[in-house]
């Protein structure tokens, strides 16, 4: 019941963002690199971070980790409202960092790996709010996430907060993924949602010992890794709007709808997944085992994306 509750209570609060949103005018404006059309409501990922809260309040999580996931959402709100200059939003995200560091218990750990630790969340991060581009991609890859990060054992201490997040996914989505998204999910959506992944994916590593797990990301990585490298050697700035991520090809340039796309990188992640959790299951997920998955999917990525890229300048 308590679940059925929280559902209809996400539901209400996203429905008075809009109207505040209507009221406020918080709106995205399409430009020549956006990949819609349409002005849509922007912020509506703001569900994440407040589920984060009525977590914390019901025991599901501590307030470190809470604070966290607010206080990202909370600078990349105002950020959607009105642009800031990155010094703040990037202190915001180091405090973020370390708020999720300590209550993880890792300030005890070698200097060098905390720092290794603090670039790849970094990393992370930016990596998922670029992919933050099409109606339902955000979405769709973060329950796939989540679904997965509850299928192992040793997440199961987590449900409770798992189901709360994966609720506020499930509400947001009802207006995102749509032919014509009522809301996008905006910076306060996709950086916070990037931070809680990114908690889950560090404790998950470091209780199952497993670095394989990592490839939980594999799709939303590869893609956005290869583009800033792509960008970089064509000496563009990686951190300007863009339009040369595959699945920004596949929606824009090859016409495919937004909702195939988006499907498409979300089924091809659970099948990732589901074959981390066997390997891992039969004591397979060796090292070497999740290099080579990691170079099949580097390298069948690097033929899409050149045969579209190919087919793009006919």
């Amino acid at each position: 019941m308590q679940y059925f509750f929280l559902f209809f209570l996400f539901l209400g609060i996203e429905l008075l963002y809009f109207r505040l949103a209507d009221h406020y005018n918080i709106i995205d404006k399409p430009n020549s690199r956006s990949s819609h059309t349409s002005i849509t409501l922007r912020g509506g990922g703001i569900i994440f971070p407040i589920a984060m809260i009525v977590a914390c309040f019901m025991g599901y999580c501590s307030w470190y980790f809470a604070l966290a996931v607010v206080l990202v959402g909370a600078v990349s709100f105002i950020d959607d409202i009105k642009p800031i200059s990155q010094l703040p939003r990037f202190a915001f995200h180091c405090i973020a960092i370390l708020l999720v560091i300590y209550d993880l218990d890792l300030f005890h750990e070698p200097i060098w790996l905390l720092v290794l630790l603090f670039i790849l969340v970094i990393g992370w991060v930016n990596a998922f709010n670029f992919m933050d581009g099409i109606n339902g991609i955000t979405v769709l890859y973060a329950l796939v996430a989540i679904g997965s990060f509850a299928c192992l054992p040793i997440n199961f201490v987590h449900l409770s907060l798992l189901s709360t997040m994966a609720i506020a996914a499930a509400v947001f989505g009802i207006f995102n993924v749509r032919k014509k998204a009522k809301t996008f999910a905006g910076d306060v959506g996709s950086i916070s949602m990037a931070v809680f992944l990114g908690y889950f994916m560090i404790f998950t590593i470091l209780e199952t010992g497993q670095f394989g797990y990592i490839l939980f990301f594999a799709v939303y990585g590869i893609d956005a890794v290869v583009t800033i490298f792509t960008r970089l050697l064509k000496k563009e700035n990686i951190f300007e709007a863009h339009r040369s991520h595959l699945y920004q090809y596949l929606a824009n340039e090859m016409q495919f709808s937004h909702l195939q796309v988006a499907f498409l990188y979300a089924f091809l992640q659970i099948i990732i997944n589901l074959l981390l959790i066997f390997l891992d299951k039969n004591d397979m997920l060796t090292f070497l085992v999740s290099l080579g998955i990691l170079v099949v999917l580097s390298f069948a990525y690097l033929f899409m994306r050149r045969a579209v890229v190919k087919k793009i300048a006919i």
